[in-house]
């Protein structure tokens, strides 16, 4: 275990840095979707709260929680968002504040986070628009979570602030997820490596290394190569960072070399940290909403290719360009809340970037579902693209390898297979007459994208064993 201290140097250019490029703009508002009927939450007035996607049939949808249940918005048609389906939760009502939702393999994994009478809800999607088909709804595993993580790579679901009525109370668990229908408990933590945590708020995994954000504690990376027994590659205690409060949550970039989190406080700015060596991250810089109320606070951070995306309550969706994270840029903003800043939460709950148009799910405590049109609509949107998009993939479905088609694939393309949440799972040599999937690629839905000097093209691809 290594305990690492952020350096002086970089504490003072963090806080003197000063971002260069073009003025933020405002994002262009596609549609947005909510329920009258529903009621808000007795604490916040929130009806709504977590947002997830997916693509089933190569129709993109938002699925949005309220305190009735889970939404499922077809947002193919992102002028006019329409409700397909909606599945009770198991408890519902004004006592409850907070959803969380993962999906993995096409299935969609649902906790909250109040409510006696909660529970583990998992979902067969295939059958959308039509219905959902529930695999499993019990307490025994999980009555009360508050986040949710699945490293796919592994099958394993990460739980935070979690109990079952067969377990109790534990800062993690983790759940083997292999057999959707019957998910197993492996092991629960609060030590790591004798650094003792009450809380694990949320947490970010890949290839079962985790960035464990720790409330008041701080932030732990930690390695569940061997879940039984995680080794802790790096602890960053609260005292250890500037404007520390409550570690709540955070994203790592796509190359693996940057982790972006936010402490939960109001007026605190978002970090953004160098984690290529995970036992010595640097501060490298800090990022605001540029907003002037002293009471502006962050929420959700989502990071998908150069973009770092954010949910600040009052603020709305903020993005950054983070393509230079020693130099961060606001790019783009949308303010989904009309509430006067105050010492509460409110606004901007939760933030999806990864649906092949490029769009951005928003979800409003108080106002609903938003979609905003993609931050680079020409590179970012599947309906608005300078590649002719007549291209094929076959066979499709598919088992050990596929071939693309089309006239204007050039010979120097560059071809990555995302999964839903846009991280890339693996990189393709240039345009070739096949390409074999990585053996180890579970079942599911992934995102192939074609890339060439005029920008990107994105298709549904389906794995099959």
């Amino acid at each position: 275990m290594h305990k690492f201290t952020v350096s002086i140097i970089s504490l003072f250019f963090s806080f003197y840095s000063i971002s260069l490029g073009a003025q933020a703009r405002e994002g262009n508002l596609l549609g947005t979707w909510s329920d009258s009927t529903l009621v808000g939450s007795e604490r916040f007035d929130n009806t709504y709260n977590e947002v997830w996607g997916v693509v089933v049939d190569g129709i993109e949808y938002a699925i949005i929680g309220s305190t009735y249940g889970t939404h499922f918005i077809d947002v193919s048609d992102p002028q006019t968002p329409t409700e397909v389906y909606v599945l009770e939760g198991a408890d519902q009502g004004s006592a409850i504040i907070h959803r969380d939702y993962h999906d993995y393999n096409g299935f969609l994994y649902a906790v909250a986070d109040e409510g006696d009478l909660s529970t583990l809800q998992v979902m067969d999607l295939s059958f959308l628009p039509d219905s959902v088909s529930v695999v499993y709804d019990s307490q025994e595993l999980i009555f009360r979570t508050h986040n949710i993580f699945i490293d796919t790579s592994s099958a394993i679901m990460y739980a935070c602030i979690t109990a079952g009525t067969d377990h109790a109370f534990s800062p993690l668990r983790l759940f083997d997820i292999s057999d959707p229908r019957d998910p197993q408990v492996i092991a629960a933590y609060r030590n790591f490596d004798g650094f003792f945590v009450s809380q694990v708020h949320d947490t970010y995994v890949r290839n079962d290394t985790a960035y464990l954000n720790c409330a008041q504690t701080g932030l732990i990376i930690a390695d569940f190569s061997d879940p039984t027994e995680p080794v802790a590659l790096g602890i960053l205690p609260s005292f250890d960072y500037p404007q520390s409060g409550y570690n709540h949550s955070g994203w790592l970039s796509d190359d693996g070399h940057t982790y972006v989190f936010a402490d939960e406080n109001w007026g605190m700015d978002v970090k953004v940290l160098d984690v290529s060596d995970p036992s010595v991250p640097t501060l490298l810089d800090t990022i605001d909403a540029e907003s002037p109320s002293p009471l502006s606070i962050p929420h959700n951070q989502v990071i998908s290719g150069e973009y770092l995306y954010v949910s600040y309550y009052y603020d709305g969706l903020q993005v950054y360009d983070i393509s230079d994270p020693n130099n961060t840029t606001r790019v783009l903003y949308y303010p989904t809340s009309s509430k006067p800043f105050d010492r509460n939460y409110e606004g901007a709950w939760g933030v999806y970037p990864f649906l092949p148009s490029g769009n951005i799910l928003v979800s409003d405590m108080q106002e609903g579902l938003f979609v905003i049109q993609a931050v680079d609509p020409i590179i970012g949107s599947t309906s608005d693209q300078s590649i002719d998009s007549d291209w094929r993939i076959y066979p499709n479905p598919v088992y050990k390898s596929f071939n693309i088609k089309g006239e204007n694939i050039q010979i120097d393309s560059e071809v990555l297979l995302k999964d839903h949440q846009g991280r890339i799972v693996q990189r393709f040599n240039k345009y070739t007459e096949e390409y074999v999937l990585d053996p180890k690629l579970p079942e599911g839905h992934y995102l192939l994208c074609l890339y060439n000097d005029d920008g990107q093209t994105t298709k549904s691809l389906i794995i099959v064993k």
